[in-house]
């Protein structure tokens, strides 16, 4: 199947791009992926990014040939994407408490320090960045917008692999799509 779109998963840090990446991949879409950030503790299935898309405002180069390919962009980078091309986005969704739950884990882990900020507002402010590019989003014509629920991704990956296909025009193995999906990975949940 020809896809003349970028297709993009964005979301939050920690939202389930990595396991939409993965997704997409077994189902038979290309990743754009670099390879510099590896498997870790975090992520042991890998992160699936491209290094480039964090300078595409000073160089959108890498999109010249990324039509009918997947590619990761965190979702304060969407808007340094460049007008003249087609975008179906894959945005993912978690509770904040969850977000900030694995972020804070993931950076203790490493041993380094996060945002100086309580969760609470921690949250309040991924909240009001969620509201801001999902608002422009809304706004952008070259941009369609499929949200996706981390959770039901993560207990329902059949359903939520026809609907991405679907989204993206089919031809995709929503089989393949679902058994990438592992349940046990999901170790920051709100109560």
């Amino acid at each position: 199947m020809t896809r003349d779109y970028v297709t993009i998963v964005s979301g939050l840090p920690r939202s389930g791009t990595s396991v939409m990446m993965q997704m997409l991949e077994a189902g038979g879409l290309a990743p754009l992926s670099d390879g510099l950030r590896t498997a870790d503790e975090d992520n042991p299935r890998g992160y699936l990014e491209l290094e480039a898309v964090k300078r595409t405002r000073q160089d959108p180069s890498w999109l010249a040939n990324a039509a009918g390919q997947v590619v990761k962009v965190i979702h304060l980078l969407l808007r340094d994407l460049p007008a003249d091309h087609q975008y179906r986005v894959i945005f993912m969704h978690r509770d904040v408490r969850e977000v900030v739950a694995s972020q804070r884990a993931m950076l203790a882990r490493s041993g380094r320090q996060g945002a100086n900020l309580p969760d609470d507002k921690l949250a309040a402010a991924f909240e009001t960045q969620l509201r801001d590019v999902e608002a422009w989003l809304a706004r952008q014509p070259n941009f369609r917008l499929l949200t996706v629920e981390h959770r039901a991704a993560i207990e329902r990956p059949a359903e939520v692999a026809r609907v991405v296909n679907e989204f993206l025009g089919g031809g995709l193995d929503e089989t393949a799509m679902a058994a990438v999906v592992d349940a046990a990975l999901y170790r920051q949940r709100a109560r």
